[in-house]
């Protein structure tokens, strides 16, 4: 690929991730808070490594945040019953409810942004989103020594 096309790539992934940014109070949520629930929705437990792992954090970073939700009453920690020195997250009721609320005006704001787009431009945009998804995934799995198989599995 020509530096005209990675320059034109580069300045439209900096607006969409700078635009995304700026609307982190939608639902009351903010990025972190939300993409945390929306982690632990889909899991039954977590715990902090493997959080610090997907999300290419430090620990440091994910206890604090994880802190944060409990605080809240988004999530509990959970002891793990085979090492009583490690722990799991869980989110609860309120932290479903919250993230449920932000992902519907999520959603709707979507609407609105592609309500003048076909639903093959809808289904094709998507598509390219999961695929370059897909190759950064690669990408990070590739650099910590990971296969594609064992970055999917997480």
């Amino acid at each position: 690929m020509d530096d005209k096309n990675l320059e034109a790539l580069n300045n439209e992934l900096m607006t969409l991730i700078r635009h995304s940014s700026l609307d982190k109070k939608h639902g009351g949520l903010d990025r972190s808070t939300y993409t945390l629930l929306y982690h632990l929705a889909r899991h039954e437990k977590v715990g902090v490594k493997l959080l610090a792992e997907e999300f290419g954090l430090d620990a440091s970073t994910i206890s604090r945040q994880t802190s944060v939700l409990e605080t809240k009453g988004y999530a509990i920690r959970v002891p793990d019953p085979q090492d009583g020195r490690s722990s799991y997250f869980q989110i609860t009721e309120l932290g479903a409810s919250k993230l449920e609320e932000a992902r519907s005006i999520r959603l709707k704001r979507y609407g609105e942004i592609f309500e003048d787009w076909s639903p093959e431009d809808c289904h094709t945009f998507s598509g390219l989103l999961a695929r370059l998804n897909r190759k950064q995934a690669q990408r990070s799995a590739q650099a910590k020594g990971l296969t594609e198989a064992d970055e999917a599995g997480r």
